[in-house]
């Protein structure tokens, strides 16, 4: 075996700023730098493909002989496109940049730096470019949601789309809506005698705006129930879609658009809480390495889940807990990779405790979905294999309610056992005593 500390430590640049990003050399370096690191450590051998399609590389194939140096083209592909993004070697990785190690191994921005690469070099498929823009896809498909969704549906057009954009045939795709959460949140107008308790700007995803708004809605209900001010303005895709494919150029498009427009309000004082633990993992963490600006650091700073920020709010003994009596009982609870990845604890799970009655019950499992890669008839099939304990968990739970933060993931929830998770906030929202006629508590 490999010894790890053998060769270079010193880690090549995973910021697409950067001109050695975009050399296919130092790619090759960085791979054999890490690969190795991995070889000779393995403590992520069960969190996703891409680390047991490294590992059977170099145990199984007399050709590889154990040396990383030895990897195949085809097998270097695999690993990338088995890799979906979870951040869940984050949490288990001993050696990341944040830890501080001399070895800085960061492997899911090795993965998309390979996919950004592949993208300049031989483009993009057809499916992979409308993917990547849900925006584009939710604008078109809420004009006639009827038929959107008709068309998701029907034996002959999943036949279609699966031969002309490779999404699986058997995949549960998201509803389209008629009225989006935009167009909810400009009619409703802004709420009154609001901002003692702060004032946030709702980053409320595309999932939320062209799919489910009752999510967007039950946001803004419970922010402002608890006397906070809650604007939204113009945004667009968080651009966790254009990273999945590799194109970084989208992406930081996308990036720019929303820090142009979120910056001003955070010189205000305003927080940015988010609906979707991915979008909020990506104005945290990832704008930082995309734009390298100060301003994308303020807004990465600023930058909440919406959980997170309630439970914030609980502890200074200022969220209202004027529910109804009914006892809620058993809540099976979904963790995210893209919340866990954050390292904020279980925010959700605590907001949920406050329920009366609540038992709350952890599925810490990856369901494998990632934003669109369960989608793709390439990994439907394995994506549902690899998220199998999270489905048997949700299961086994026998639970009242079932809970997710994350949109694709309670789909795939859905598809797998039957159970639909919902919103820690829509439960929350659920569970508050009707206002009286003047809209006071009581």
């Amino acid at each position: 075996m490999p010894v790890m500390n053998q060769r270079p430590t010193e880690a090549l640049s995973y910021n697409p700023n950067d001109q050695v990003y975009w050399d296919a050399e130092a790619l090759k370096t960085e791979f054999d730098r890490v690969y190795d690191i991995c070889h000779g450590c393995r403590l992520c051998h069960n969190l996703c493909p891409s680390f047991p399609d490294l590992f059977k590389a170099l145990d199984n194939d007399p050709d590889v002989d154990g040396d990383v140096l030895n990897l195949k083209t085809e097998q270097h592909r695999a690993i990338v496109d088995h890799c979906y993004q979870c951040k869940l070697c984050y949490v288990k990785c001993p050696y990341t940049p944040g830890d501080g190690h001399d070895f800085a191994l960061d492997f899911p921005r090795l993965m998309l730096r390979a996919k950004a690469q592949r993208v300049k070099k031989e483009g993009m498929s057809l499916g992979d470019k409308i993917l990547s823009d849900p925006d584009k896809v939710g604008k078109m498909a809420t004009i006639l949601p009827m038929v959107s969704n008709w068309a998701n549906e029907n034996v002959v057009n999943r036949l279609v789309m699966q031969g002309a954009l490779g999404i699986d045939k058997r995949k549960q795709l998201p509803t389209f809506t008629s009225e989006t959460f935009r167009k909810w949140f400009n009619k409703r107008g802004a709420g009154e005698n609001l901002g003692t308790n702060g004032k946030v700007v709702l980053f409320y995803t595309c999932f939320t705006n062209y799919n489910d708004p009752s999510v967007g809605r039950d946001v803004v209900e419970v922010l402002e129930r608890n006397d906070v001010e809650v604007v939204c303005p113009e945004q667009n895709c968080c651009g966790m879609p254009a990273i999945d494919v590799g194109d970084i150029d989208f992406a930081v498009e996308q990036a720019a658009s929303n820090i142009r427009s979120l910056y001003p309000y955070v010189e205000q004082g305003y927080d940015i809480v988010c609906a979707n633990p991915t979008c909020t993992y990506m104005l945290k963490k990832e704008y930082t390495e995309l734009m390298g600006t100060t301003k994308a650091a303020a807004v990465a700073e600023a930058t909440y889940d919406v959980s997170e920020w309630l439970v914030a709010l609980a502890k200074q003994k200022k969220l209202d807990r004027n529910f109804i009596g009914d006892e809620i009982g058993k809540i099976v609870y979904h963790v995210p990779c893209h919340l866990k990845a954050q390292n904020v604890g279980f925010k959700s799970r605590d907001l949920l405790r406050i329920l009366p009655g609540a038992e709350v019950e952890l599925v810490d499992r990856c369901c494998a979905h990632d934003g669109t890669w369960a989608m793709r008839k390439d990994y439907f099939e394995i994506s549902m294999q690899w998220g199998g304990k999270a489905f048997e968990g949700m299961q086994n739970a026998k639970a009242n309610i079932a809970v997710s933060d994350c949109p694709p993931a309670a789909i795939h929830i859905e598809q797998a056992t039957g159970i639909k998770p919902q919103h820690p906030i829509s439960v929350l929202n659920r569970w508050y005593a009707p206002l009286d006629s003047d809209g006071d508590k009581g």
